[in-house]
C-alpha cells in the first residue's frame, strides 16, 4: 500500500495536473453567467417563470460544438497562434470573448429586452462551447500517449473539480454573494465584477505550459501539401469535417469505433434519468427546500470534487477499459439506494448516505469517461473527435432522458420501480464495453505481430 501512495503523491506533483484543475476552473465558470447570475437577474425583474425556463434553451449549443470543432484543430489565430500555440491561443480568445459579452449583457435589462440578454446569453454560451473544445485538446495533449494510462485519469479527475470549483464555488457562490442582501450589487454590476476573475483565469492559461507533443498541426502539414502541388489541395470541407472524423474510423476499424460511440451514447443515461427527475422526487418525498440546497447542493458539490480524486486513483489501479467496467456497475448500483428512500420515506440519513454513494460512483464514472474519450482520441484531430465523442455522449443524456418524467408516471408515481429501471439501463452500454475490451485486444495482437514481422530478417 506505501508504493502505491507514495505513486500517487508523485502523480499529483506534476504542474501539468494543477493546470488540469485551473483550466477546468475556465470551463464551469461560464455556466454561471448564463445560469443562476441571469435567472436571479430575471426574477428580480419580474419575469415569469416560462420565461426563464425558455432562456435556459441556449445550453443546447454545448451539444453541438462538434460542429465547428474542426476549426478549432485547423485555424491558426494570427499573433496568438505564434505567443502561445494552438489551443492556448484559441482559449485566450474566447475568454476576452466573454469578457465582452459579459460586459454587453449587463449593459441591457430583460424586463426591458429579453430577446437581446437572450442573444447575449446564446452568444455566452456559444463562447463557452467553443472554449470547451480547445480546453479539452490542450489537457489531452499536455500529456504523452505513453503517459495516457498513469495521467489522465488524474487530469480527468481535477478538471472535473476544476469545473465545479468554477461552477458551484467559485462562480455560484461569488456571483450570489455579490448580488446578495449583505453587499448589495446589482445584477449588471455582479457581470462587470466578475470580468475581473475571468481576467484571473486568462493568467492562469497565458502562464500555463505548451503541450508536451506541440509537433505540427493539421494546418502546417495541409499547408506544406498544398505549397508542393496545388492540384492535391483538398476543399474545405474535406479537410476540416471529413478527414477528422475518417482518421479516427480509420485508425480504430468500422467495428471498433461504433462500438465507442454507441458504449458512449448509452453509458450514462440511467446517471441522466434520475438526475432530471430527482428534484420532484427528493420533493415529492418530503424534503424541504432548505434540506435539499444542504445536502444535494453544498454536502453534494463538495464531495464530488474529493471524489473526483479518489475516483482517478482508483481509475490508475484497473486501467481504462477496466475502470469503465467498474463505473458503470457501482454508478448503476447506487440507484437502488433510491429505490430504499423510495420505500422508506424521507429519512435524512439515508438520503445523506445515498449521496454520498451516489457522488462517489457518480465522479468516478465520470473520471473513467473522460479518461476514456481522452485515451481513444486522435493526437493530430484533437479537439474534434473530443468533441464529437463528448457530444454524442451529452444527445444521449439530454435527448432520450427528457422522457424520464413520462416512465415515471407510466408506473404510476413508483419510484422504486423507475430507479431499479434506471440500474439496469447500464446493461446494455456493458454489454458493448466488453466487446469493445475483446476489439482491442484483437488490435494489441495485431499490432504486435506486424511489429514482429517488421523486426525478422528478410530473405
Amino acid at each position: 500500500m506505501q508504493p502505491q501512495a507514495v505513486h500517487f503523491v508523485k502523480s499529483m506533483s506534476d504542474r501539468r495536473l494543477a493546470v488540469a484543475f485551473l483550466i477546468g476552473i475556465s470551463s464551469g465558470f461560464p455556466w454561471v453567467l448564463h445560469g443562476s447570475v441571469l435567472t436571479l437577474w430575471m426574477q428580480e425583474q419580474g419575469l415569469s417563470r416560462s420565461a426563464i425556463g425558455y432562456i435556459g434553451v441556449v445550453t443546447t449549443i454545448y451539444a453541438i460544438n462538434w460542429i465547428w470543432a474542426p476549426l478549432i484543430d485547423k485555424f491558426r489565430i494570427p499573433l496568438l497562434y505564434r505567443l502561445f500555440g494552438q489551443y492556448r491561443s484559441w482559449i485566450l480568445l474566447c475568454q476576452a470573448l466573454l469578457i465582452l459579452l459579459m460586459w454587453f449583457i449587463s449593459s441591457a435589462n430583460p424586463a426591458d429586452n429579453l430577446l437581446l440578454v437572450g442573444l447575449y446569453a446564446l452568444g455566452i454560451s456559444s463562447v463557452s462551447a467553443t472554449q470547451d473544445v480547445a480546453i479539452d485538446a490542450y489537457r489531452v495533449k499536455l500529456f504523452s500517449r505513453s503517459e495516457m494510462n498513469e495521467k489522465i485519469p488524474y487530469a480527468s479527475a481535477l478538471a472535473g473539480a476544476g469545473w465545479q470549483t468554477g461552477f458551484t464555488f467559485i462562480g455560484g457562490t461569488l456571483a450570489l454573494v455579490l448580488g446578495g442582501e449583505t453587499l448589495g450589487f446589482s445584477w449588471p454590476e455582479v457581470y462587470r465584477l466578475l470580468t475581473l476573475f475571468m481576467l484571473a483565469l486568462m493568467l492562469i492559461v497565458v502562464f500555463s505550459p505548451p503541450p508536451v507533443d506541440d509537433d505540427e498541426t493539421l494546418s502546417t502539414k495541409n499547408g506544406a501539401a498544398a505549397a508542393g502541388d496545388s492540384s492535391r489541395r483538398l476543399p474545405w470541407l474535406r479537410e476540416t469535417l471529413i478527414d477528422p472524423f475518417g482518421e479516427f474510423f480509420r485508425r480504430c476499424g468500422l467495428q471498433l469505433a461504433s462500438g465507442i460511440l454507441l458504449f458512449l451514447f448509452c453509458f450514462r443515461l440511467g446517471e441522466a434519468m434520475l438526475g432530471r427527475m430527482s428534484l420532484v422526487f427528493y420533493v415529492e418525498l418530503g424534503f424541504s427546500n432548505d434540506e435539499i440546497a444542504l445536502y444535494r447542493s453544498f454536502l453534494g458539490g463538495a464531495m464530488t470534487i474529493v471524489f473526483s480524486l479518489i475516483g482517478a486513483f482508483i481509475n490508475t489501479r484497473f486501467g481504462i477499459v477496466r475502470g469503465m467496467l467498474v463505473g458503470g456497475i457501482a454508478m448503476a448500483s447506487s440507484n437502488l439506494l433510491y429505490a430504499l428512500m423510495a420505500e422508506v420515506g424521507p429519512e435524512p440519513w439515508l438520503f445523506v448516505l445515498t449521496l454520498l454513494v451516489d457522488n462517489f460512483t457518480t465522479a468516478f464514472a465520470a473520471v473513467c469517461a473522460v479518461s476514456f474519450i481522452s485515451y481513444f482520441a486522435s493526437r493530430t484531430y484533437t479537439g474534434t473527435q473530443f468533441a464529437l465523442m463528448t457530444s454524442i455522449s451529452n444527445f444521449g443524456r439530454t435527448s432520450l432522458a427528457a422522457g424520464s418524467g413520462a416512465i415515471v408516471d407510466g408506473f404510476g408515481g413508483n419510484w422504486a420501480l423507475f430507479f431499479v429501471l434506471t440500474t439496469f439501463m447500464v446493461i446494455p452500454a456493458l454489454i458493448i464495453l466488453i466487446w469493445i475490451s475483446k476489439l482491442l485486444e484483437i488490435h494489441a495482437a495485431s499490432a504486435d505481430n506486424a511489429a514482429e514481422a517488421a523486426e525478422s530478417p528478410t530473405d
